[in-house]
């Protein structure tokens, strides 16, 4: 890492060995020859000739191990909405990414960078995609742990400290054949080699938390993608939200020679400062779409300068490039002396000038020296992850102490449940065996069953912030949804138990329900199986609706739904055939929980008659046939047991769900947004090599 003392006596060295080079043109040099002088050199001192310039560039053999990536002719639409019409978001693109090299793709807001970033990832795209993407200069897919995406977001298990983030992940990235000391060496080694060392035991943080800084997570998130040491690193803007400071700090780690030696390193940014920008060794720089230049980021001043929009002194490159052609706002730019451009124009000059430039021919005359010299000996590297039982059981670890950790996902739930269930057993305190305990009886059960469950939902938020780590970590092939679904269900096991049985020994016992054990705990365990099937419900919400106030809603509304269709407020007999009885009355497991509950309370009791000239007393079996319409013909267990087969009906459909959107519904968005007569409308000069799309994610199925 340079310390600013270092980079300001390199720029002095290489502002004396430029006094007698001609960078400017003559038109231009009285204007800005001290500033162009100055940020050549601010963009060259990092930058080793033998990685940034293309005549000492290394065949693709020469590095061991190492992955080049290219790209030509691609081009990325989608559909405008109009009955026949498209629109082109990335416009007859080529350029390449080479080992030991960090490539920087820069542009304004809109130009493409993400769509670019994703078409060549792989596997993200939603839209019609044609021109070959190439790995090594074979059409091929990179195995398991030889990519990795960083996304801009930072979604990160805020309860965790830095070094249980990054051990947990290396767990499950990592193959079984290594002991757990060597994956905690491996861990221990990633955070030193990303800079975390003095943050191992802080907490991440997050809403409401203290923890580590913004450019600290962001280190976190990179670090827990390079535990496999992948030899190709995406990275979604990485200093996104980050001060210059921080963003300095993220990108020097990432430029350093150690880390970037054998790797291949793509990455999207919107705005570096001069630092950072004289980190990267080459540049792609996109305006709507188009290529405005690629090639060594050092030239890209002499580039502007050579075309007439020359950087004014004193200013950051990456700042006057992207006014340049940033065409949002529209205004003049003076192009020499005296001669005003719109942005569109000037952009129109950029992008026809690297056409016709040698910067151009370099470009595609390394990218099919690459094709030519494929070599593909790293892509064939067998790595595994850990085997399914360790992963079930290092996600269910993971998930236990989360959950132990945040406050919002079961503590706070069971100190309401507490609070609700003194203030239920104060109104129903020591109902006794009178004949309007009857009514009251059925009351307090259908309450316990329905709105003392119901505010399971209150767990929503906190599942929806899984559900993004899970996105992320399957993005890149950390586990398989098996996994994750088994490592969910069972850490929640605990403390849904928890909450049934405090709370609900806290409700029984003061209303004065039956005194045997065996009821109590009959009670207890169906209190569990509806606050687990409310648990799985949300859980399917959440993956179809990942906003998580509008998963709210509907969640509250399908439980609405079963709540009126489980035969308190309306009897079996008296619900409509239509819509309520049937499916609704079969399918809501308030039906099941209502009667399994009535059966467990009435059976063996006997109450007094109000009415006079008939019997004394009533059994509670003919209160179960009579009043509440419960079908007798079978035991309260059954109806527990189908409960309990709900759970897994709705847990698989959980699984079930999120293989179909992780699988189905790209392809589906995909076919949807290609626009009719792609090929005559979009590809001018086709090129000869078949469209193609890696995925990056894994070789392999995970289980």
């Amino acid at each position: 890492m340079y310390s600013r003392r270092l980079v300001f006596r390199h720029v002095k060295q290489m502002q004396r060995r430029s006094l007698n080079t001609d960078i400017i043109p003559r038109n231009s040099q009285k204007k800005s020859h001290k500033h162009s002088f100055f940020f050549t050199a601010m963009t060259s001192f990092s930058l080793p000739p033998t990685v940034s310039d293309p005549e000492n560039v290394p065949s693709p053999n020469s590095v061991e191990g190492g992955v080049y990536l290219t790209w030509e002719n691609l081009w990325v639409t989608v559909s405008d909405g109009k009955k026949g019409g498209s629109r082109s978001i990335l416009e007859d693109l080529t350029g390449y990414a080479r080992t030991g090299e960090v490539l920087a793709i820069m542009g304004p807001s809109g130009c493409g960078k993400s769509t670019l970033l994703d078409a060549l990832a792989g596997g993200r795209l939603q839209s019609s995609q044609s021109g070959s993407i190439l790995v090594n200069g074979r059409k091929q897919t990179l195995a398991y742990g030889t990519s990795a995406y960083v996304t801009q977001d930072d979604t990160l298990l805020t309860t965790l400290t830095v070094g249980e983030a990054v051990y947990y992940s290396a767990q499950l990235q990592l193959p079984d054949s290594m002991s757990k000391s060597e994956k905690k060496e491996r861990a221990e080694m990633t955070i030193k080699e990303i800079g975390l060392q003095d943050s191992i035991n802080t907490r991440i943080g997050g809403w409401g938390v203290k923890g580590i800084s913004g450019g600290q997570k962001r280190r976190v998130s990179i670090c827990l993608e390079i535990l496999t040491h992948p030899k190709l690193l995406f990275l979604d803007e990485p200093t996104s939200g980050l001060d210059s400071a921080a963003s300095y700090y993220v990108m020097s780690r990432i430029a350093r020679p150690d880390f970037r030696h054998g790797r291949t390193v793509v990455t999207s940014i919107h705005q570096p400062s001069s630092e950072v920008f004289a980190l990267f060794d080459n540049l792609c720089l996109l305006s709507s779409g188009r290529t405005v230049y690629f090639g060594p980021a050092r030239a890209a001043n002499e580039f502007f300068s050579r075309n007439g929009f020359p950087c004014p002194s004193l200013q950051n490159p990456s700042d006057h490039f992207l006014k340049t052609i940033n065409k949002d706002f529209e205004e003049d730019i003076e192009q020499g002396i005296g001669e005003q451009k719109t942005k569109e124009e000037v952009i129109n000059i950029l992008v026809k000038a690297y056409k016709s430039s040698d910067s151009c021919q370099q470009v595609q005359a390394q990218v099919a020296e690459i094709s030519r010299q494929g070599n593909d000996q790293a892509l064939h590297k067998s790595r595994n992850h850990a085997g399914f039982l360790n992963q079930c059981l290092v996600l269910t670890k993971r998930s236990y102490v989360n959950m132990s950790r945040d406050l919002g996902y079961y503590w706070m739930r069971l100190g309401v449940y507490i609070m609700v269930s003194l203030a239920l057993g104060s109104i129903f305190y020591n109902l006794g065996f009178s004949n309007s305990s009857i009514q009251d009886r059925g009351s307090m059960l259908m309450f316990v069953a329905s709105f003392l469950t119901f505010m399971s939902i209150g767990g929503f938020p906190s599942f929806v912030e899984d559900m993004k780590v899970y996105g992320r970590e399957r993005l890149n092939g950390h586990y398989g949804t098996t996994a994750f679904v088994v490592g969910n269900t069972l850490s929640s096991v605990p403390y849904l138990l928890l909450i049934s049985l405090i709370p609900g020994s806290i409700a029984y016992y003061l209303a004065g329900l039956q005194k045997e054990y065996e009821h109590f705990i009959y009670f207890a365990l169906v209190l569990f199986a509806c606050m687990m099937l409310v648990e799985s419900i949300m859980m399917i919400v959440a993956s179809l609706v990942p906003n998580f106030l509008m998963g709210i809603i509907a969640g509250a509304g399908i439980q609405g739904l079963f709540i009126l269709a489980g035969g308190f407020f309306r009897l079996p007999d008296n619900l409509p055939n239509i819509l309520w009885r049937y499916p609704l009355y079969y399918v809501s497991f308030n039906r099941y929980a209502y009667q399994g509950m009535y059966k467990n309370e009435f059976d063996g009791l006997t109450f007094p008659m109000d009415q006079s000239g008939g019997p004394a007393t009533i059994s509670g079996e003919e209160i179960l046939r009579k009043k509440w319409q419960v079908e007798t013909g079978y035991s309260k267990w059954v109806d527990l047991a189908i409960l309990v087969g709900m759970i897994g009906l709705y847990r698989f459909m959980f699984l079930i769900i999120i293989k179909i959107t992780e699988k189905v519904m790209p392809r589906i968005k995909a076919f949807i947004s290609r626009p009719p007569k792609q090929a005559s409308q979009v590809i001018a000069n086709p090129s000869p090599t078949p469209s193609y799309r890696f995925t990056f994610i894994c070789s392999k199925d995970v289980p």
